[in-house]
C-alpha cells in the first residue's frame, strides 16, 4: 500500500497491471477503430457499401488487426457484394498471411484438399507485406470473385468460387476461430 500521491513500489504496480494485461485478452469484443469509407477503387467495384460492424483481433494479448465488414443493405448476404477492410497493427510478411489464411480455411472446413497446393500459391501472389497502419482490403464485388487492394491499389482478382468462399469463411463461418469478432463484424442481430 502506497501513501496517497506516493506512486506503488514497482513491483505492486506490476501486481497491479497484472489483471488488466489479462483483461483485455477477449479484445474481439471491442469495437475497432472505424474507418469512414472506403477507397474509391473499392467502391467502383463493389457500388455503395455501409460499414456493418467492425471488431479488433488479438491473438494472446496482442493487437493483430482492426476489421470492418462493410455490406450493401442492413445484413450480411454471401451472394450480394460485400468487403472485408482489415487495418494492420503489426508488420507481417505476405507469405505468413498467405499459410495462415489456408491454415484457417482449413480449420473451418472450407479447404478443397485437391486445390489447396493451388490456392496457396494465389494468395502468395496476391497478399503483400504489410506493415502496421496498411489497410489491406478484400471484397466480393459478386458471387465467386474475390478482388483485393492495398489501400486504393489494386492487387488483383480471384475469379474461384471455392477459393472465395473459403477465404471469407475464415471471418464470417459459424465455425471461425473468433466467434466473438464475427459476432462484431455481423452486427447486432
Amino acid at each position: 500500500m502506497s501513501l496517497r500521491g506516493t506512486p506503488p513500489h514497482p513491483a505492486r504496480r506490476r501486481a497491479l497491471a497484472a489483471p488488466l494485461a489479462w483483461a483485455t485478452l477477449p479484445a474481439a469484443w471491442a469495437a475497432a477503430p472505424a474507418q469512414q469509407s472506403l477507397p474509391p477503387a473499392v467502391v467502383a467495384a463493389t457500388g455503395e457499401l455501409r460499414r456493418l460492424g467492425s471488431g479488433t483481433m488479438r491473438w494472446f494479448g496482442l493487437h493483430v488487426y482492426d476489421a470492418a465488414l462493410w455490406v450493401r443493405g442492413t445484413r450480411w448476404v454471401a451472394e450480394e457484394p460485400f468487403a472485408l477492410d482489415i487495418v494492420y497493427a503489426r508488420d507481417i510478411a505476405g507469405r505468413a498471411l498467405a499459410e495462415s489464411s489456408l491454415t484457417e480455411i482449413r480449420r473451418v472446413g472450407q479447404e478443397d484438399p485437391a486445390r489447396s497446393a493451388r490456392w496457396l500459391e494465389t494468395l502468395q501472389k496476391l497478399f503483400p507485406d504489410v506493415s502496421r497502419g496498411d489497410r489491406l482490403i478484400g471484397a466480393q464485388p459478386r458471387p465467386g470473385v474475390a478482388s483485393f487492394w492495398l489501400g486504393d491499389r489494386p492487387l488483383g482478382s480471384v475469379e474461384d468460387p471455392g477459393l472465395t468462399r473459403a477465404f471469407f469463411a475464415i471471418w464470417l463461418d459459424p465455425k471461425t476461430r473468433e466467434p466473438q469478432l464475427r459476432q462484431r463484424l455481423l452486427g447486432p442481430a
